[in-house]
């Protein structure tokens, strides 16, 4: 765990992905509408990315593992959690309150 909390500190929006999954590109993609530019970690593309998988998994449940999406180093969750906040229109806000956008 410690090893997510050193990848995502000091970064507005982290999003750990697999380069193959359809629901992390439309989070990635959906994040980006915004203007952010989030931090991806492709996970079948990094050297430790079955560390960080597991990781994922056992210490913040995350059901799939990917994606799994950070904003202000908090963990929001993945794919069903920001599609909620985007419909609830509290994505935005939350992407301007860790410096992610700034409209």
């Amino acid at each position: 765990m410690d090893m997510v909390k050193r990848l995502v500190a000091d970064r507005p929006v982290v999003v750990f992905s697999r380069s193959t999954c359809c629901m992390s590109h439309a989070i990635k993609t959906l994040i980006s509408s915004f203007g952010a530019n989030p931090t991806v970690y492709e996970l079948d593309q990094i050297p430790n990315g079955k560390q960080i998988e597991k990781a994922l998994v056992q210490q913040l449940g995350c059901q799939p593992s990917v994606p799994a999406v950070f904003i202000g180093q908090d963990f929001v969750g993945g794919d069903k959690q920001v599609m909620s906040l985007q419909v609830r229109n509290e994505l935005a806000p939350l992407l301007r309150k860790a410096g992610a956008i700034w409209i």
